[in-house]
């Protein structure tokens, strides 16, 4: 298997995907954050030092998705076409699932994973004068439709649209 980011020589490129076709695109990342009681707390009902943390987060995440081509190197800029970024609290965590879709010639994964770790670490400034030590985990690509590599799925996720069923 050859690496697509590096030419024949090893120096790094930007993959060509000028012939590549159009298609509907989409990708999920998921993450968590772990912390104590009085965080989670706070991030669940809006009492922390900074205010309602999880709409800031969400706002974040929107933001970092549409920045992607920016911060990683070597990936394309994208014409987004949805990006959502939705919370579930846990036990001892916030999880965080971020969702980026398009049509184009190129995937969402790095979108949907940036979406992710920038919503985790939102929080994690917004809660850290209440629990320093909070610790993000767990971030990955949960699942991605089209292109032409196909869909794919973690093993341990369950589909998440009704034709997956």
């Amino acid at each position: 298997m050859s690496l697509t980011h590096l030419d024949e020589a090893g120096a790094a490129r930007m993959v060509d995907v000028g012939g590549k076709a159009e298609t509907a695109r989409s990708a999920i990342a998921t993450g968590r954050i772990r912390m104590n009681a009085a965080a989670l707390a706070a991030v669940r009902d809006g009492s922390g030092p900074k205010g309602d943390v999880l709409s800031v987060a969400r706002v974040a995440g929107i933001m970092a998705a549409k920045k992607t081509a920016e911060l990683i190197p070597l990936c394309h800029p994208l014409a987004l076409e949805s990006v959502t970024v939705d919370f579930a609290f846990e036990k001892d965590a916030v999880a965080v699932t971020a969702r980026a879709s398009l049509t184009g010639r190129t995937g969402v994964e790095m979108e949907a994973m940036t979406a992710t770790c920038v919503a985790l670490l939102t929080i994690y400034d917004m809660a850290k004068a209440v629990d320093k030590g909070m610790i993000v985990e767990g971030v990955r690509l949960a699942q991605k439709t089209g292109g032409k590599s196909g869909d794919w799925r973690a093993a341990d996720q369950v589909p998440t649209r009704v034709d997956e069923l």
